[in-house]
């Protein structure tokens, strides 16, 4: 059965999505960009503070889903430049003290509203 996931503590989607699909005991969350859900616009500051507020966000919806980032298998890691690499996985890193994710990580050309970072997660139970 396919549920539908969604919270006012994470960004709405800004085109045709959902902000997570849960399908038999998987939970797929769509790729998050550092808005602040309670001002609707991108944080201020660098990729510290993008991946802050991406994780914030990811947190969000996983709680809303009933999971936790213990639950996480797989995230994928859109970075404007892979400069910001180190930097990111800093932050990333923190809210993953055991039980590490699979992941990947890639540079992209540019990412929508112009942020410096976008994660996308599937955690299972």
């Amino acid at each position: 059965m396919k549920r539908i996931i969604s919270t006012q503590h994470a960004p709405a989607a800004i085109g045709p999505y959902s902000q997570a699909i849960e399908v038999n005991g998987t939970l797929y969350i769509s790729g998050q960009v550092p808005i602040d859900p309670a001002t609707g616009k991108v944080v201020e500051g660098g990729i510290t503070e993008q991946t802050s507020q991406v994780m914030k966000n990811i947190g969000a919806i996983l709680e809303a889903a009933g999971y936790s980032f213990a639950d996480v298998v797989k995230s994928t890691c859109l970075l404007s430049d892979m400069a910001n690499f180190k930097a990111m996985n800093e932050v990333y890193g923190s809210y993953y003290a055991q039980n590490l994710p699979a992941r990947a990580a890639f540079a992209v050309k540019e990412l929508p509203l112009g942020v410096l970072i976008e994660i996308e997660t599937v955690a299972a139970k």
